[in-house]
């Protein structure tokens, strides 16, 4: 049976690095996805809908036809980019975090004075994360490397994210580490 986590010291604070924002982004997905398959769904299903056709009578649909319902349309930029963003930003708004930060305890605060960021810093934030990803995720990858923890896109919206800091029982003395 694990031990109980060690109670929070009051008023002290760490960066969340690497790995945890990893895992919280992990748990993001798997709400947010759901909700945007059910949009998607929704939007697909108010449409003309072409793979109905095709499963009926595949002979009688035309390439142009085809070639058309894989065009994105607006709604589907809506669906499938507006729509997180907008969810996103506004747990960010209310909570300073998400569903998977707040998993952590984790929250984003502004950079310089602790405080909840602007609305203007997590609109920039949420648009950095598209800056972070696009050589191959390098931006996310720096959080493993910063010294505050920053991925491109805090950096871009001059925030960090933190978590209260665990205080700790004392030193660990391990079997055969020479310590007595």
């Amino acid at each position: 049976m694990n031990a109980p986590a060690p109670p929070a010291v009051p008023g002290e604070f760490e960066y969340v690095g690497f790995w945890p924002r990893f895992v919280a982004s992990i748990v993001d997905t798997l709400w947010v996805t759901p909700v945007v398959l059910l949009l998607g769904f929704m939007v697909e299903n108010a449409s003309t809908n072409v793979s109905d056709e095709l499963l009926r009578d595949p002979a009688h649909v035309s390439v142009a036809e085809l070639s058309a319902a894989l065009v994105p349309t607006p709604m589907d930029f809506v669906v499938q980019f507006l729509v997180p963003a907008v969810l996103i930003v506004l747990f960010w708004m209310r909570r300073n975090a998400t569903p998977g930060k707040m998993m952590l305890n984790a929250r984003i605060v502004d950079a310089d004075t602790g405080a909840a960021p602007t609305r203007r810093q997590l609109v920039i934030r949420y648009l950095g994360y598209y800056v972070s990803l696009l050589p191959f995720g390098l931006g996310f990858i720096w959080i493993a490397i910063d010294p505050r923890k920053q991925g491109w896109h805090d950096r871009l919206a001059h925030t960090v994210v933190v978590r209260p800091r665990l205080a700790t029982t004392g030193s660990v003395r391990l079997p055969g580490s020479g310590a007595r």
